[in-house]
């Protein structure tokens, strides 16, 4: 995975998820906490340094808080020095979805759980290698299991 990949799959849809989950907003509000509703369902941004995960290093993979997809292994996290949890790749490619990100007057990915389309942050090109890329996640779209 690269930028070019990101940019390509923002552009033309990301590899379809072995699965999907809907739920109403109701169900949604019912199994997530005030916090994980409005970073999940309503794209919202917890603030730097804040969350569970910024400088958490325990083994394991991290799921999707919503539906529980695995969606990063802890091996490729890594402290980016911006207050959220970092990551250079996902699990799989089909596991993200990537979406053109225009607002507050800047061009950005936005990353989304294939399965659930949970909002879970932003990619940027600025990672390390080998990959280059640095997904930016909320802590709380996401869970630590295993």
């Amino acid at each position: 995975m690269k930028w070019s990949d990101v940019l390509t799959f923002a552009k033309q849809g990301a590899p379809a998820a072995d699965h999907k989950v809907e739920k109403t907003e109701d169900e949604w509000k019912k199994i997530l906490s005030p916090a994980e509703f409005s970073i999940l369902r309503k794209k919202g941004t917890e603030r730097a340094f804040t969350g569970e995960y910024c400088e958490a290093h325990d083994p394991g993979l991290y799921a999707c808080r919503g539906c529980g997809t695995p969606l990063f292994d802890s091996r490729v996290k890594f402290e980016s020095g911006t207050g959220w949890p970092s990551f250079t790749i996902p699990v799989k490619d089909n596991v993200i979805k990537y979406e053109a990100d225009n607002s507050f007057g800047m061009y950005r990915v936005e990353v989304m759980c294939n399965v659930c389309e949970g909002h879970l942050g932003h990619v940027f090109p600025d990672g390390p290698a080998p990959t280059g890329l640095r997904y930016c996640i909320n802590s709380a779209s996401i869970k630590l299991v295993e």
